[in-house]
């Protein structure tokens, strides 16, 4: 019976080319806007580390005070040189890595070559480890290496084949700015989207760091942070690098990796102790307080995802569902203007289920040519979002297996959806008074 019925569900759809095509279309363009947008949502709303979003937090801790809330700051999003290298020395969790973003300029040994900009992070070896970043060649330092303050740097897959032609580099040596350093990893390619070990910094969806060295290192080169460097409260400190160092200035992040609760309440406690213990020597002067988010509430509290994403995407859903309206007239008009031909097989014992089960398979045959107009019009669409977003943003959209899947799901329910009030009408057509006054 399916095979009679989409034979003559083609065969009407058939008859009415132009009504078809309109619902077609409406189906097809209210379900590409929806999908692209949401492609864009998708993007920058996903989890960057599902296996281990769980056990990473962000540690924060009010170095400003009430004062600070009062004139519009929140809880400061990084931390002080002070509190950070207070973290790394208690050691109270598996991992731990304190980080700023920093900048040099390569010097390639090819001396016909010219010296270019490249961007990373200071940190410390836990970073690796905890964020399970993968390796090409080599690995990260250890934490001797961080004790020792070497100069050691891994890289990335990019910096590997600007400066060797993408060879293993493990040992060979690279000049930033007037230093050399040895390499000791490549890392593969990893940049996770949104970048949520840097959010205070990044807007999370730029290029990938060109390398990673010891965060004593550059401390000891007194190397400025290309980041965020907030000073409310630092007025009157010292001059110079170990001013900075001791003020009250944030401008370093920190994570922990804790992997389970009992961890996660100990560094609660950890962190509580450490603030009273501030407060007694006299540095805070205000209750405890203190954060500790895990990844996607951090990501949360960062507000990773543009608000202009889910207004495009509310927007574009309410597009869909105007759309979906006009399919239903369309569709309505359509089925009751054959209230005579249904009269007439409800007259020769069709059932009203047959009736249902004829006109919704016409209405998945207009759903999944909708979905595969919206497929094309979403591939349009993801093409032409840089229009909209901005680019780091709208380049992360991209139409692959899931999405198809999902454009062409969305049609067949959607048109499947409106066409059941038209349907139910249909089958509610008295075939004793269609065959009187036809």
């Amino acid at each position: 019976m399916l095979a009679y019925y989409l034979s003559l569900g083609l065969r009407s759809l058939r008859r009415n080319p132009i009504l078809t095509a309109l619902m077609v279309l409406a189906i097809g363009f209210g379900v590409a806007s929806s999908m692209t947008t949401y492609a864009v949502f998708r993007a920058v709303s996903g989890n960057p580390l599902p296996s281990k979003s769980s056990q990473l937090f962000a540690p924060q801790i009010d170095v400003w005070g009430p004062q600070s809330r009062a004139q519009g700051f929140d809880i400061p999003d990084q931390l002080t040189y002070t509190d950070a290298m207070a973290l790394m020395r208690a050691h109270k969790a598996r991992y731990q890595a304190a980080m700023y973003p920093v900048g040099y300029t390569a010097i390639p040994q090819d001396a016909t070559s010219e010296p270019f900009a490249v961007k990373g992070y200071a940190t410390y070896a836990d970073f690796f480890p905890m964020f399970d970043v993968p390796f090409v060649f080599g690995g990260g330092w250890d934490a001797g290496q961080d004790e020792a303050h070497a100069s050691v740097v891994v890289i990335s897959s990019q910096l590997n084949r600007q400066l060797f032609a993408g060879a293993n580099s493990v040992g060979r040596t690279i000049r930033l700015d007037d230093h050399d350093y040895r390499v000791i990893g490549v890392v593969a390619h990893w940049n996770p989207r949104p970048r949520f070990y840097d959010l205070a910094n990044d807007n999370g969806f730029a290029d990938p760091p060109d390398f990673f060295l010891p965060f004593t290192r550059a401390v000891d080169l007194e190397t400025e942070t290309m980041g965020n460097d907030n000073c409310y409260g630092s007025t009157g400190r010292a001059p110079g690098w170990h001013g900075w160092l001791q003020s009250s200035c944030v401008w370093v992040s920190f994570w922990v990796e804790l992997p389970n609760a009992a961890t996660v309440q100990a560094y609660r406690d950890f962190l509580q102790g450490y603030e009273a213990e501030q407060n007694r020597a006299g540095r805070f002067h205000w209750p405890v307080n203190y954060t500790l988010l895990n990844l996607t509430q951090w990501m949360d509290y960062e507000h990773v995802v543009p608000p202009e994403t889910r207004i495009s995407l509310l927007l574009s859903l309410g597009f869909l569902l105007v759309c979906l309206v006009n399919t239903i007239g369309l569709m309505l008009a359509k089925f009751m203007r054959r209230a005579a031909e249904i009269g007439v097989r409800r007259a020769l014992g069709a059932s009203r289920r047959e009736i249902w089960a004829q006109f919704l398979m016409e209405a998945a045959i207009v759903g999944v040519s909708g979905g595969i107009v919206g497929v094309l019009f979403t591939g349009i669409g993801v093409l032409g979002i840089g229009l909209v977003f901005e680019p780091d943003i709208a380049r992360l959209a991209h139409v692959d297996a899931g999405l198809v899947g999902l454009t062409l799901a969305c049609a067949l329910v959607a048109t499947l959806g409106a066409a059941f009030y038209p349907t139910w009408r249909a089958a509610r057509v008295q075939p004793a008074w269609q065959l009187k006054s036809n």
